[in-house]
């Protein structure tokens, strides 16, 4: 299927899935080519997760979708799913897209779309090939996700809009704000991938591994499903094109306030590469969150949610 706009060209401040899932990531990377790397660092990371994790309370609540509802909208023939809260927020708030990292759907970034929806129409997308949204007949490249998603906003109406991703969804939202800065209003980049020294399986294998302990264990139970969903083959080929993006080179076309969150002990995100991030950012800034590591979408909404209102505001 062809993609939509395929013609498009593609050119410190500081604040006071140990389950299935993870364990399927694990198993991935080394099938892209950590081969037994697995068993020479079985114990890599390891430490006490009940020290590191914090605790939750039941699923059902933390997984509670509040105001957000379910929506399909079809774009170019595809069936896209969103997770969609706009009665909750003010008349006159300007809307707020999460978008998801690699291999997942909107469903684990709940948390924080649920207590940002009281603020902001919150609009929570999968991908196409990703959750419940319809395969496009192919395995888009990190241009041809934005490229969809601009299509996907297009339909239903949303002209602008203000964007924070994770992870590997900071590197489509990065490619979206430079090739149609008219469609951005502000970014936050929770936990960007991928720093330009650690663009190897060697190294992404260690980091997962070394975040794995800071994840909760239902972490597991939301994302073991949705990597079953997107599948091996597409996941490997996500994987090549987040470890070949070069997003510090993009982020210098940036138009938009940008804010880099880091979670404090985050191995994925390391310092150095927030830091270059921030600084080649035209109009960015760096934001430490304490106590917290990587997947602050699901581990730490309040703080994640706190920060992101005071940037908003701060860049109306």
């Amino acid at each position: 299927m062809v993609t939509p706009y395929e013609g498009r060209e593609t050119p410190e401040r500081h604040c006071g899935i140990h389950a299935a899932g993870n364990v399927d990531r694990r198993r991935f990377l080394q099938l892209v080519g950590a081969g037994g790397l697995g068993v020479m660092l079985g114990g890599c990371g390891d430490t006490d997760d009940e020290l590191l994790a914090p605790e939750f309370p039941p699923f059902h609540e933390w997984m509670d979708l509040g105001p957000l509802e379910p929506r399909r909208t079809s774009v170019h023939g595809v069936s896209l799913h969103a997770l969609v809260a706009t009665e909750a927020a003010p008349a006159d708030a300007p809307p707020l897209v999460l978008i998801h990292g690699s291999g997942l759907s909107g469903r684990y970034m709940v948390p924080t779309a649920r207590l940002l929806a009281q603020d902001f129409p919150v609009y929570v997308p999968d991908i196409p090939g990703y959750g419940d949204s319809e395969d496009p007949g192919e395995v888009l490249n990190i241009p041809q996700m934005s490229d969809w998603l601009v299509a996907w906003m297009d339909a239903i109406g949303l002209e602008r809009a203000s964007f924070l991703g994770n992870s590997f969804g900071c590197q489509v939202i990065v490619d979206l704000a430079m090739r149609y800065p008219e469609r951005v209003d502000r970014l936050i980049l929770q936990g960007p991938t991928t720093p330009p020294d650690e663009r190897s399986t060697f190294w992404q294998f260690i980091r997962w591994r070394q975040n794995e302990p800071y994840n909760p264990e239902m972490l597991g139970e939301v994302t073991a499903p949705e990597y079953g969903k997107a599948g091996l083959w597409r996941m490997i080929r996500s994987y090549v094109f987040q470890v070949t993006d070069p997003v510090e080179e993009k982020v210098r076309h940036i138009e938009a306030p940008t804010l880099v969150v880091r979670g404090e002990h985050d191995p994925i995100t390391h310092q150095a590469f927030a830091e270059m991030l921030a600084r080649r950012l035209p109009r960015g800034e760096l934001l430490i969150l304490p106590d917290v590591a990587h997947t602050l979408v699901f581990t730490a909404p309040g703080p994640l949610a706190e920060v992101t209102r005071r940037f908003m505001e701060e860049n109306a």
